[in-house]
């Protein structure tokens, strides 16, 4: 776990408390168990209207729905009685769903642009009587992970904190601003020009990030506010503070997801072979005519690069043709002869054909990269550790996919998801090194 600092802030002069355990609040041990006597809820308010990005919170965001990461985190975290996603919107509702989440929908009253989050949350546990304590996590925060939110909660049930929220540390000097038209002069707010201090030697200063609220159900009840009574803060590192609110820059926010995302409970997988569909993932569909009568497909260069970025980290990549496309299939030779690729004639289904391969190879399915395009593409999609279909693909192939690219067949698409896996190597590496080194240490 990164190490993580919490303190308490009361009404009267700020009083700091120790750092905990970056492992937990109890003899270094993470406690994940649900309290038995109070109903720990977690809410995700997804409102169907946004002013900046229309429906920004099912937006794919490095292959998930932005609100899937954060109900990933929640699920896995084991520590909510109920997970709940307040919307207004049938889509999101769906996508709510298929991430594990119940759906409170809620009512047009709390869904204008002018309601607030608590205005939202006091409806939701009008209707839900027995929610002790509601864990409010803002859906644009998908660096969020599972400690975050264990920590946190754990300052409420073993702590009595009453509320608790997620800060970051800045170290930002600020100025008082001024009118354009005036003539006064700026003043530092938060340091001594003639003493600037080096950023080594200040601690910096605390903002929320806006990750999540914890908060007694009689706060926001009773008192009608998320941070009040014995007010705790719980400190995340930068590099999981992203807010899509504010890094409204999606390519730079999905770079960070990438990287410090949390990407679930099982070990990013290492496969060893990628099977891709030629048709509608290497090409893009369609079938060129010239005036000879001949037939041709294009091969998009970027794809062809990332499949020999796989070739060299020693993951093999097999092309599939279909028996029933003579395009393509008088195409098997130059694509064999191009890529470096064994390509393979597979039939209506794929996974028939594939099975025995994969026998043959020694290998599992987790060991497996699918890449494909349409509803024949749907068993092997499951079945494989990651798979992947281009954007323009059908919904049915998307549904069956873990991972969906950006980029459309033939324009991309393939390096895409070469990226993905071998970042997913990198991942298992990395994490393999840090199980080592904590053995060592252990």
């Amino acid at each position: 776990f990164s190490f993580q600092r919490h303190f308490l802030l009361k009404s009267s002069p700020a009083h700091f408390g120790k750092p905990l355990s970056p492992k937990g609040l109890q003899g270094g041990q993470m406690s994940t168990s649900k309290d038995p006597d109070r109903h720990v809820a977690a809410l995700i308010l997804a409102r169907g209207g946004s002013k900046g990005i229309p429906l920004k919170n099912i937006k794919m965001l490095a292959g998930v729905p932005l609100v899937g990461w954060v109900l990933r985190a929640a699920v896995d975290s084991d520590i909510f009685h109920s997970v709940w996603v307040s919307t207004d919107h049938d889509e999101i509702e769906k996508v709510a769903k298929s991430w594990g989440a119940q759906v409170h929908r809620r009512s047009p009253e709390v869904s204008r642009d002018s309601s607030t989050s608590l205005e939202t949350i006091q409806e939701f546990l009008c209707q839900h009587p027995e929610v002790d304590v509601i864990g409010n996590i803002q859906a644009t925060s998908p660096c969020l992970h599972p400690h975050h939110l264990e920590e946190a909660l754990e300052m409420i049930t073993l702590h009595g904190y009453d509320s608790v929220f997620s800060v970051v540390r800045r170290h930002q000097f600020r100025w008082q601003e001024v009118k354009k038209a005036s003539c006064e002069c700026t003043k530092p707010l938060n340091l001594d020009p003639a003493n600037r201090p080096r950023r080594q030697d200040w601690d910096g200063e605390l903002s929320e990030n806006g990750s999540f609220y914890f908060t007694k159900r009689d706060l926001i009840v009773n008192e009608r506010c998320l941070q009040g009574g014995k007010v705790g803060y719980y400190e995340m590192l930068p590099q999981f503070s992203v807010d899509i609110d504010v890094d409204i820059d999606w390519p730079v926010a999905e770079q960070r997801v990438l990287r410090y995302g949390y990407f679930g409970r099982v070990t990013p997988e290492v496969v060893r072979v990628m099977f891709c569909n030629v048709s509608g993932c290497l090409t893009d569909g369609r079938i060129f005519l010239s005036s000879s009568a001949q037939e041709m497909v294009s091969v998009n260069v970027k794809d062809t690069t990332g499949i020999r970025m796989l070739q060299r980290e020693k993951v093999e990549v097999v092309l599939l043709i279909s028996k029933e496309d003579p395009v393509v299939r008088s195409l098997g030779k130059k694509l064999a002869k191009r890529t470096g690729c064994k390509v393979i004639r597979v039939g209506e289904e794929p996974l028939d054909d594939l099975k025995l391969l994969v026998r043959r190879m020694k290998l599992k399915w987790k060991d497996v990269a699918y890449m494909g395009n349409d509803k024949p593409d749907v068993n092997c999609l499951n079945l494989a550790g990651l798979s992947a279909v281009p954007a323009d693909a059908p919904v049915v192939a998307i549904n069956a996919a873990k991972y969906t690219c950006h980029q459309v067949g033939g324009m991309g698409a393939v390096r895409e998801f070469a990226e993905h896996i071998l970042l997913q190597k990198q991942k298992a590496k990395s994490q393999t090194t840090q199980d080592r080194i904590d053995t060592c240490s252990s």
